[in-house]
This record gives structure tokens, C-alpha cells and sequence, in this order.
């Protein structure tokens, strides 16, 4: 998992409401356990035509929003099932960051779990992203995860929150077991300072 620190990336809005993971991931790529090649299946049934063909009028298949980094999604992003393999696609497909009003818990923890950082934002401040998107392609802002901020066009950061645990692993490129292993010294030094005792009847 690459590490989360400080980027700055273009914008594409997808203001959907109620986004599901089927719609996300559809379930007939549940099948595999790899996450190579899911990029390219992200929101298929939207994306695709019945013969595979690409959909010119959505907004990921546009020429102009190609190479964009953060989704601005809709408010109750990622409801639905539990599906890693949604967390997966979003980052197959380029995407460091997704932003709402509002994360289903599930996808929410998945997606930090899998070194894509969820960013809550207020409505205005939504809004306001949707527009710019949508108005101008080449619309960047800025991440860094250390300060907990996302910085607008305009200069205006906001804050947004995040456990510390999953902002630790995010910073170091690690997942939970990472985070385990990275212990492996300390844990061996008080097992060594902390002998096994033997119990006696």
C-alpha cells in the first residue's frame, strides 16, 4: 500500500445519491481476489454498453476528467454490501481520495483499510466542489493527510476528520497487519524481558 501524505489532484464529480457498492463493484466481479484489473470494471453498469462499449456521455469516460485523482460522490457513498473489492476499483482506477457529505461505516473502514482516504465534507463545501467540477475539468485541490485538511481553489482549507489509528497506516503505507509486523522488535523485547511462567499445581 503506497502511503498517504500530501497530493494534489483533479477533480470529477459524480453527485449520485445513495451510491451502492453493486454500482460501484457490480457482484459478478466478486469472483476474484485480485485486485489487478478491477480499475477497469469501476461503476461498469454505468460505464459500459450492453456490447462492452463505453459510454461517451459518462462523466469517467470523458476525455476531459481522464487522470482524475478524487471523486466527489454523492451524500450516503457506499452503501449496500460490504464488498472490498469497491475500495479496490476506486483505487485501480487512479482515485486517491473520495469525497461526500456522508460514508455507509462499512466502506467507509474498507476504503481505509485499502489506502483510499474517505473525506467527509458540510454541504456547502459539496456543493461548491460539484460546481467547480463540473464547470472547469482541470479543478484541483489539495490533500494532506497529516493536517486533516483538503485545500479548494480558492484557497480555503477544510477540516476533516479520522481516527488516529487509520491516519497512522495511511501515512506509513501500511495495513493493519503491516501495522502488526512493524512491532515485531518491541513485542519480541518484552516477550524476551517477560518469561513465559510455568504454572505448577
Amino acid at each position: 500500500m503506497e502511503p498517504i501524505t500530501t497530493f494534489s489532484g483533479t477533480v470529477v464529480a459524480l453527485p449520485i445519491n445513495d451510491t451502492d457498492t453493486d454500482q460501484i463493484i457490480p457482484a459478478r466481479y466478486l469472483k476474484v481476489t485480485d485486485k489487478a484489473g478491477l480499475g477497469a470494471a469501476l461503476f461498469s453498469d454505468w460505464r459500459y454498453n450492453a456490447d462492452g462499449s463505453p459510454k461517451p456521455d459518462f462523466v469517467l469516460n470523458r476525455p476531459e476528467h481522464q487522470g482524475a485523482s478524487v471523486l466527489i460522490g454523492g451524500h450516503n457513498f457506499g452503501c449496500g454490501s460490504s464488498r472490498e473489492h469497491a475500495p479496490w476499483a476506486l483505487v485501480g482506477a487512479g482515485f486517491q481520495a473520495v469525497v461526500s457529505t456522508y460514508f455507509a461505516d462499512i466502506f467507509r473502514n474498507n476504503s481505509l483499510k485499502n489506502g483510499l482516504l474517505p473525506i467527509i465534507v458540510d454541504e456547502e463545501t459539496h456543493r461548491q466542489l460539484i460546481s467547480l467540477a463540473e464547470e472547469d475539468p482541470t479543478t484541483s485541490v489539495t490533500v494532506d493527510l497529516a493536517a486533516q485538511t483538503l485545500t479548494l481553489p480558492d484557497g480555503r482549507a477544510i477540516t476533516f476528520p479520522i481516527d488516529g489509528f487509520s491516519k497512522h497506516c495511511l501515512l506509513n503505507g501500511v495495513d493493519q497487519l503491516g501495522y502488526l509486523l512493524s512491532l515485531d522488535d518491541a513485542i519480541s523485547a518484552y516477550e524476551a524481558a517477560n518469561p513465559a511462567r510455568v504454572k505448577t499445581n
